[in-house]
């Protein structure tokens, strides 16, 4: 099949990194790029893409198939369904939108034009994950009581920025910032997957603005209660000097834990130490299986663009993210658990 042509919207940090992803496959690449500084184009072009002041610009460059949104959250919405009215397949940088009902909206509206509509989701794929869910489904832990998941950091979730568009915006409310949209929706996704079938029935969450932000979290701390009894906790925590551990995870049959790692290291995520109930000694858990790369990932979405199958996260797989990060929200607002809109 020919190549699917791709066009980013926003090319900040993430725009440029899935440049370099569609770099490396030959069934999918990125041709041009819409961003609304002068420099971030520049650095577009420098990489052989096209550039476009304005995204409806893109939108109206009938030699691209499909488009990659890595605008700020609070864009996602806005930005998709004017891809998708175009005519263009989607894929969707996470979390997908701000809210359930936008989601719902955007894959109602794939489905009407019949584009693929995918988000990228690649922390299905990490090693750790893979091991947690592995154990978990092979019966280590036994019947599952606790999974706690975190990141902690001194440092907000704003990282290596693109300096010249307001490099800040993860800190920022209407932007969609704070730790819940931005680590927390790769965690709360991983939890709910972990625990299947099992249900998620009450969400209850502490979101707080302490150090990086006047008026988004910048620690978020969920807990979900699920119809099997077992407590998942997901927390996001960049106002602290000494992280808990990036795994901590009790069953009926012994607990394990994994450690935290300053800069983000799946492979020492997935060091998982594994003590069984009574026992001195622990024991390292196995990896999973083998994950799909980000550049799978989009092979697959071209795969799916080209009637080859499904891409490797489908919308409607995220609806359940996004019913829980909603959850999250209104019960961080209110002080109450929430029952998710599943």
């Amino acid at each position: 099949m020919n190549a699917v042509r791709v066009g980013i919207i926003g090319f900040g940090r993430i725009g440029a990194e899935h440049a370099g992803w569609l770099g490396e496959s030959k069934n999918i690449r990125a041709v041009a790029a819409a961003d609304v500084t002068a420099a971030r184009r520049e650095m577009a072009g420098r990489k052989g893409l096209r550039g476009y002041e304005h995204f409806e610009d893109l939108f109206g460059d009938s030699s691209i198939d499909a488009v990659l949104i890595s605008s700020p959250t609070s864009m996602h919405f806005d930005q998709a369904s004017a891809a998708l009215l175009a005519g263009k397949h989607v894929m969707i940088e996470k979390p997908m939108t701000t809210n359930l009902d936008d989601a719902r909206q955007l894959l109602e509206l794939a489905t009407e034009r019949k584009r693929v509509l995918s988000v990228f989701h690649n922390r299905r794929w990490d090693a750790d994950f893979l091991a947690v869910k592995r154990a978990i489904e092979s019966g280590v832990f036994g019947k599952i009581i606790n999974i706690e998941s975190r990141l902690g950091q001194w440092a907000s979730c704003v990282g290596p920025a693109a300096k010249e568009y307001r490099p800040n915006w993860r800190n920022e409310g209407t932007f969609g910032g704070g730790g819940l949209f931005d680590w927390g929706s790769h965690f709360v996704d991983q939890m709910w997957q972990l625990m299947l079938p099992a249900r998620p029935v009450g969400v209850f969450a502490q979101l707080r603005h302490n150090v990086w932000s006047d008026d988004c979290d910048d620690f978020a701390r969920v807990c979900i209660d699920f119809d099997n009894g077992a407590v998942g906790v997901v927390e996001i925590n960049s106002t602290t000097m000494l992280p808990l551990p990036r795994w901590h995870i009790d069953g009926t049959a012994g607990s394990a834990e994994s450690p935290h790692s300053p800069t983000f290291d799946v492979g020492r995520w997935a060091e998982i130490e594994f003590k069984l109930a009574g026992a001195e000694a622990s024991r390292r858990l196995p990896a999973g299986a083998k994950g799909l790369s980000e550049i799978q990932i989009w092979e697959r979405f071209a795969g799916a663009i080209a009637g080859e199958g499904e891409p490797a996260v489908t919308a409607e797989s995220v609806l359940p993210t996004m019913a829980l990060l909603d959850a999250a929200r209104e019960s961080g607002l209110n002080g109450q658990a929430v029952i998710p809109a599943f």
